[in-house]
């Protein structure tokens, strides 16, 4: 088969490999369509050590060589037993178990769900990590109610376009932050009731004219002082990445004064990847796609993602 594998000193090679060989309880999806994240360039990066050369991609849809049926893969493997956190022999696919920048990927079966019939190959690989992402960090996390307001840090991204979307399904008001004035206006399209430019305004101060916020979800890390103060009291704020920084100070009576909820999460468990393609089946949103290319261009797709001019998912074709 023709894959992508990560090589020492970060380079990428399109190359001709073997076919994988299932190991017990798994089975060969031949990729129709992968989907890049911000995780695939840390693997590149090195920032997570695994073993190379190392096919990465943690998202992919396809069709089962066994079978025949199409279906999308749960890239969340081995996540325990407890709904609370993943269990310690969690990993996600591509790293350190090869992943989709490839035409096969060997997966657990029990990793394989029918896909969404109404989405396409493109948009049914954009949904797995992104949006079960967002899913967990809404509902099984913050717990969000119809009618509450949620702040979605970073408008364009995966999750935020994936956030945005399954709050308004669900009945909340939707307010987003980007540097790009066109971004904001994209998430608008998506239902968000409005945005403010963090580059040009004061972000904090735009919330609090407009009544502070619910619920926070904040991938920046380096913001959660800012996030805080967007809450009313007894709000939440869910965080899940450090694209800012990956250390931070809070004061600690103005947050437990607030009685303010700052919670962690990461990816999904099976219930709630379940979740996530019921709120597909019952909706008529569809993941956003920026831009599908050849399985060989991964690398400029990856400069594309590093850069951030993107809106939504970047997605290869695979087959």
């Amino acid at each position: 088969m023709q894959a992508i594998r990560v090589h020492e000193g970060g380079e990428l090679r399109s190359e001709a490999v073997p076919d994988p060989e299932p190991g017990p309880g798994q089975v060969v999806v031949e990729l129709k369509a992968a989907a890049l994240n911000r995780r695939d360039l840390l693997v590149r990066d090195g920032v997570y050590p695994y073993p190379l050369p190392l096919v990465p991609g943690s998202d992919g849809a396809g069709v089962r060589r066994d079978t025949g049926a199409e279906v999308v893969i749960n890239p969340a493997l081995r996540w325990g037993p407890s709904e609370e956190a993943n269990g310690p022999d969690f990993e996600i696919l591509g790293g350190p178990d090869n992943g989709t920048f490839a035409e096969l990927v060997a997966v657990p079966v029990e990793n394989l769900c029918p896909k969404p019939a109404r989405l396409t190959w493109e948009e049914a690989a954009a949904l797995p990590l992104a949006g079960v992402t967002a899913y967990r960090a809404l509902f099984s996390r913050a717990r969000l109610r119809n009618g509450e307001t949620v702040l979605v840090l970073g408008a364009g991204s995966g999750v935020s376009s994936f956030a945005v979307q399954l709050a308004v399904q669900n009945g909340a008001r939707v307010l987003v932050t980007s540097s790009s004035d066109e971004k904001i206006e994209r998430a608008r399209g998506l239902g968000a009731a409005a945005g403010v430019n963090y580059a040009t305004d004061d972000w904090v101060a735009w919330v609090k004219e407009r009544g502070n916020v619910d619920v926070v979800i904040d991938s920046v890390g380096s913001t959660w002082p800012q996030s805080l103060e967007c809450l009313r009291p007894g709000g939440r704020c869910v965080v899940f990445g450090a694209t800012g920084g990956t250390e931070v100070q809070i004061p600690v009576r103005p947050f437990y004064f607030a009685q303010w909820s700052l919670l962690g999460t990461r990816m999904g468990s099976p219930s709630d990847f379940a979740g996530l393609l019921a709120a597909v089946e019952h909706g008529s949103w569809c993941p956003v796609v920026d831009s599908v290319r050849p399985l060989d261009e991964a690398a400029d797709a990856l400069r594309q993602l590093r850069d951030g001019g993107h809106f939504g998912k970047l997605v290869l074709s695979c087959s």
